[in-house]
């Protein structure tokens, strides 16, 4: 971690501290992209002026929704994910229906559910907005997506975008050292090499019969979809974390022809992806459902976190299941 980082925490410590102190958990993801240990213990230092910290760290998968799962009947008045996109989609699993809020630190390379909440997604900047946070104290309820009853928090992909993240996964030290021009890199191989050649073949059916055939498709409760470094990618505009309702794009062909304009419509900032050729929109649904229509697996993601291989998933959202403070 850069010295000029670790000085600015510093001077976020003399902040007085609040007459009432929140019991704060907070769940550390050590393997985040910019996580330090140095840098761990400043931030924890840093809170503690204004909660009663207490720190754990991940060991494994699964185990931030476990911690949170224990916060929740322990009576802590908040938890903080402090990792990237992944942490904070344990952390929610694990805090679903619960009255404890969630809120997190961006440690990760792309940090979307933080942005959402507005949080900075400068670290020393976050820390800093936790702090005043303290002052300010309004928790507020937000949807919580789920895919065959798992939750996501801003969105999820069945076809390509889950096969780029199992492929940037088996990477890490590049996710690391080039962040998303390795996700763009890995995206067009993934599209060259495997969509073009042999994608999988899926129907997706929306709730007023409609059925829309295609090979990748990508649902969301709210836009931006994500992040290129500061520069939000949106699919498909509009929607709140708190209207209940989901949206997404269906990309119905892999033809080689249809790369540059599709890239060309994702990083522009006025055309729009929706209206590409081969791109189908939806928006103001309750419910999604995807099926595999040649028997053959199609990879499956939530919230950048590649989770395995399905023939169908069943998108829906829960209203307001989630408890967030930012």
């Amino acid at each position: 971690m850069a010295q000029d980082t670790l000085d600015r925490l510093g001077q976020v410590w003399s902040l007085d501290a609040p007459t009432q102190r929140r019991r704060m958990l907070i769940i550390v993801n050590p393997y985040a992209t910019t996580v330090s240990e140095r840098l761990r213990h400043l931030v924890v230092y840093a809170l503690q002026g204004r909660y009663e910290v207490t720190a754990i760290d991940t060991q494994r998968q699964g185990h931030a929704t476990e911690l949170c799962r224990e916060a929740a009947s322990e009576g802590y008045d908040v938890v903080v994910a402090f990792g990237g996109d992944g942490t904070v989609n344990e952390a929610a699993n694990g805090l679903a229906g619960s009255d404890v809020p969630l809120t997190c630190l961006p440690g990760g390379r792309t940090n979307v559910f933080c942005r959402l909440l507005g949080i900075p997604n400068d670290i020393v900047d976050a820390t800093e907005h936790l702090l005043r946070v303290a002052d300010d104290w309004e928790p507020r309820r937000v949807d919580l997506p789920r895919v065959n009853g798992r939750h996501f928090t801003f969105a999820s992909g069945i076809g390509i975008d889950a096969s780029v993240v199992e492929r940037v996964d088996r990477h890490p030290r590049l996710k690391t050292r080039l962040g998303a021009w390795y996700f763009t890199w890995s995206a067009v191989r993934a599209f060259v090499t495997q969509y073009v050649r042999d994608p999988p073949r899926m129907e997706v059916a929306l709730p007023d019969g409609t059925t829309v055939a295609g090979v990748s498709a990508i649902v969301q409760n709210t836009d931006p979809y994500t992040f290129f470094h500061s520069r939000p990618i949106t699919l498909i505009a509009g929607g709140t974390l708190d209207d209940g309702m989901l949206r997404g794009v269906v990309l119905r062909s892999s033809r080689p022809t249809i790369l540059p304009t599709l890239v060309w419509r994702l990083v522009s900032r006025r055309a729009q992806v929706t209206r590409h050729r081969a791109v189908t929109g939806f928006d103001g649904v309750q419910e999604v459902v995807v099926r595999s229509t040649d028997g053959r697996g199609i990879p499956l993601e939530v919230d950048g976190d590649f989770i395995g291989e399905v023939t169908e998933a069943r998108f829906e959202i829960a209203p307001r299941a989630l408890l967030v403070v930012a």
